[in-house]
């Protein structure tokens, strides 16, 4: 009889299933040290699914060009567009906007969306820390803010253009694909938007949403105050390397 115990035993912990493996999450503790390290001001924030990590995330900076994420999504969510095809003159001011940051292009959208068209989109994205300016790149916003719209992004794009608008994010031209763009791990799909004034350094920012399957993880990062832009740069491409870290493990 207890032979036959021992046996069964050892059956049962030879089919007892191996333990999980932990779930990935961002190396906040290795992107705190560096940002240490690099001067300026630096915030961040992550999300995969309802998982939140950060730095500072709801300090207000300007927007700058992360602005353009916005004013895209308002303008393709305008009633008289967002069930209709987009015409050449339409695509010629929203395509640079996006793709190789154009200020002139960017105006004229705001031209017609306006501020309301900005808060508009913040209230749906449940954008908290975000207020508007003088200007579209003068609004204020927060890491959080970006993660979060970056993290809904595709569904606040009205279906008709929703392919078009990730087709540009995606395609963001090479000259401007630095910081997470460098860092990114291979495998997954990256759409993004930057955010650098006027190249001064006074602020550099990054928005991203990286996509793997079903699996969606945004990454915002703002920094104020660089030497200079390269600087910021810098700041971005290591913050962003420490967060992303072990993304493609099991």
């Amino acid at each position: 009889m207890r032979r036959i115990l021992v046996v069964a035993t050892a059956a049962l912990v030879v089919a007892a299933p191996p333990a999980q493996a932990a779930r990935w999450q961002p190396d906040v503790a290795a992107a705190r040290a560096y940002v240490k390290t690099r001067p300026g001001a630096v915030s961040f924030s992550v999300r995969d699914g309802a998982r939140a990590w950060g730095l500072h995330p709801r300090r207000r900076v300007r927007t700058a060009s992360l602005a353009k994420t916005m004013l895209l999504l308002a303008y393709l969510r305008r009633e008289d567009v967002r069930f209709r095809p987009l015409g050449r003159e339409q695509k010629r001011l929203l395509a640079p906007m996006i793709r190789r940051s154009d200020n002139d292009a960017a105006t004229r959208i705001y031209d017609v969306v306006g501020n309301e068209g900005l808060q508009r989109i913040a209230r749906r994205a449940g954008m908290r820390g975000f207020r508007v300016g003088a200007y579209w790149g003068g609004c204020q916003t927060t890491a959080r803010d970006q993660a979060v719209l970056f993290q809904r992004v595709e569904r606040l794009l009205p279906p008709r253009h929703r392919a078009y608008g990730m087709r540009l994010l995606r395609t963001i031209v090479p000259s401007q694909r630095w910081g997470v763009a460098r860092v990114a791990p291979r495998g997954w799909r990256l759409y993004f938007k930057g955010g650098w004034g006027s190249g001064s350094g006074a602020v550099d920012h990054q928005a991203a949403l990286l996509v793997k399957g079903d699996r969606r993880v945004t990454l915002a990062i703002t920094t104020t105050d660089n030497p200079s832009h390269a600087v910021g740069v810098v700041t971005l491409r290591g913050v962003a390397a420490r967060l992303l870290r072990g993304l493609n493990r099991r």
